[in-house]
């Protein structure tokens, strides 16, 4: 008696959409993807370098009047006590500037040059936490000396020290 699976001519597999299972997929390797080429175009240091600017130039033209208003004009002066302010200052425009990242994408002076910041692993927003962490990582690109600021105009990704530690990119708003 022969066997229903022997080769026998009048045995017939069905081929694909006739009841047979598709082929298996296979799975993109997630490593293989990070190593690939970019996927978007990342914003030049130039191009940041003016974003920054424009950033500091709001930052001064709304916070000087305030201060003025608010401690006076000898706040300017050298004295501690009057610089008392500067902590309370700080955290709101680093709030102010968390706040733009996480709902706009960039502040304005990233946007006025059409560059936002994403997640380097996934292109997509960075989480509040991770924007956190980019913030105060800024401390550790300025300490010495603003290298890892300017270690954007060299790096192959154009990540400064605070976008590495942080894991995200500046790149250019597509078109």
């Amino acid at each position: 008696m022969e066997s229903s699976w022997s080769s026998s001519p009048e045995r017939v597999e069905p081929r694909f959409g006739e009841g047979a299972l598709p082929p298996p997929r296979e799975r993109p390797d997630p490593l293989a993807r990070s190593l690939a080429e970019p996927r978007f175009e990342y914003a030049g240091f130039w191009q940041r370098a003016v974003a920054l600017l424009i950033d500091w130039l709001i930052v001064i033209v709304i916070a000087m009047p305030i201060i003025v208003v608010t401690f006076g004009a000898d706040y300017f002066s050298l004295d501690p006590v009057r610089r008392s302010g500067d902590l309370v200052i700080a955290a709101i425009v680093g709030a102010i500037v968390v706040g733009f990242w996480r709902y706009c994408g960039a502040t304005p002076g990233k946007l006025a040059v059409g560059v936002r910041i994403v997640d380097a692993a996934t292109g997509a927003p960075p989480t509040t936490l991770r924007l956190v962490i980019r913030l105060l990582c800024y401390f550790v690109s300025a300490l010495p000396f603003y290298l890892g600021f300017l270690w954007a105009a060299f790096d192959r990704r154009k990540q400064g020290w605070h976008d590495k530690i942080a894991g995200t990119v500046v790149i250019q708003e597509p078109d």
